[in-house]
């Protein structure tokens, strides 16, 4: 792994502000034709309400953003116009699953805990693997977006360049001129777990719309291309959420990731 390793923590001023994993499989024909009342009756409890929405506009990726951060980062994916796409979204909006005849999803704004967020995919693929029998996966996703705010962390105009990693920052790094700089932001791929995946890692300065507070957006898009056995999906999973928190601390300081109150976890 290219990032070096540090002990697994939980920060109580969490910086997430979503996490997407996405499962895609071989296209089934059958989720386009017809109603996925079965799988829909399996998670219903727990996901409750629905909508089928536009292929063109997959809400469960993204959260009414602001258009700096929306820009920055992406959201648009690539969707057949003629895919079905059905959102089932738990009462208090904080969780969704996304699905598609190529694709099943998760997000949330409201991470707390790895184990958690893998109790409820395991619990989505495997009403999945019910309702539809996908035979393997070809693409698996996990992408953590962090935003940090120096606002909430009491961090005050504190420099980017106390809070953030020289390899980051780049012009940012030097303190005469980051007051100056208007827009910065960077895309970088690299490639993990010996090449067997990558990490499409975006992040620079945006701005939050209500009040115009200037923050860093880290957003680290993990993904494998190559095709996964159903049996070793969570393998897969647990070595990029491990990696992802390596590349979070490998991005910040010390100084920050005290600000962020770190609870160290077994």
């Amino acid at each position: 792994m290219p990032f070096p390793s540090s002990p697994r923590v939980i920060y109580k001023k969490n910086p997430l502000d979503e996490v997407i994993c996405q499962l895609k499989f071989p296209p089934v024909l059958r989720i386009d034709s017809e109603l996925p009342a079965k799988f829909q009756e399996a998670l219903r409890h727990e996901y409750p309400l629905f909508q089928e929405t536009s292929p063109a506009l997959p809400s469960f990726l993204g959260r009414g953003l602001p258009p700096e951060v929306g820009k920055l980062i992406n959201l648009e994916i690539a969707i057949p116009t003629a895919t079905k796409v059905y959102q089932f979204i738990s009462a208090d909006e904080k969780w969704k699953v996304g699905l598609t005849r190529e694709f099943v999803a998760l997000s949330t704004g409201s991470y707390v805990r790895w184990e958690e967020f893998r109790a409820k995919m395991d619990r989505v693929v495997s009403e999945l693997l019910a309702a539809y029998s996908p035979s393997f996966f070809v693409r698996i996703g996990l992408r953590y977006r962090d935003i940090v705010r120096r606002s909430v962390l009491d961090l005050g105009n504190i420099h980017w360049s106390e809070l953030l990693k020289p390899h980051i920052l780049g012009e940012l790094a030097s303190p005469d001129v980051e007051p100056e700089i208007q827009q910065a932001s960077r895309e970088t791929l690299i490639a993990v777990d010996g090449g067997k995946a990558r990490v499409h890692l975006r992040h620079g300065l945006a701005r939050i719309a209500d009040t115009n507070e200037e923050v860093y957006l880290i957003d680290s898009d993990f993904y494998d291309e190559n095709r996964t056995e159903v049996k070793d999906v969570f393998t897969r999973l647990d070595s990029l959420h491990r990696e992802a928190g390596h590349l979070f601390r490998w991005c910040i300081t010390d100084a920050l990731h005290k600000a962020l109150q770190p609870e160290t976890v077994s």
